[in-house]
């Protein structure tokens, strides 16, 4: 098994990356949320190999909690590494989480393709155990009042920041700095790396 890949960034699309290991190119599929986190030549993806009796796919993502709920979302009847992909790109770990604890159907069945016997399943199955095994140091919600996360996110859409991008900003902004605790604090540390 795969776990990792840490090489050359050589080609970055919002699906799909190449990383030159050692002269070996690996096409590696991504979510949108690793997309708009992988930001230097530099990149180091955690793995997961989906063999199927006619291709072997590699999925890659930029923090170890993605990876923990793309297998979860997997584990799923009718639920496949694709349909996995989407739901990641749709929406952020976090909010997935959230969407999944709290039975929240309609969230869960907006991603294209899943019906709503699907998104029953996908919670029924995953509620007790979306959170556990988790890596500590991505999960935000315990340790984030969501009110200021919420509050900053408007303020970089009011700067004319899209969506995808300023979650991602803000997400790894409270990643890397979990004792801020204002509004203002997070905005400004945000677009200090933006």
């Amino acid at each position: 098994m795969i776990t990792h890949i840490n090489g050359k960034l050589i080609e970055k699309t919002p699906t799909y990356v190449v990383v030159d290991v050692n002269g070996i190119g690996y096409k590696i599929k991504i979510s949108l949320q690793t997309f708009s986190s992988i930001n230097s030549e530099a990149c180091k993806l955690f793995t997961h190999l989906s063999v199927k009796e006619d291709s072997h796919t590699l999925y890659g993502f930029y923090v170890e909690s993605e990876r923990h709920l793309f297998r979860n979302l997997i584990s799923v009847s009718g639920v496949g590494p694709s349909t996995a992909q989407l739901i990641l790109s749709t929406y952020s770990t976090q909010e997935i989480i959230h969407h999944i604890t709290t039975a929240d159907v309609k969230a869960i069945q907006s991603v294209k393709g899943i019906g709503g016997k699907t998104a029953q399943r996908i919670i029924i199955d995953l509620k007790d155990k979306v959170a556990k095994g988790m890596p500590t140091s991505d999960l935000l919600f315990d340790k984030i009042d969501n009110t200021i996360k919420s509050e900053a996110l408007s303020a970089l859409l009011a700067l004319g920041f899209a969506k995808k991008g300023a979650e991602s900003k803000i997400d790894k902004v409270l990643k890397n700095n979990p004792d801020i605790g204002s509004v203002e604090e997070l905005v400004k540390t945000a677009l200090s790396q933006m």
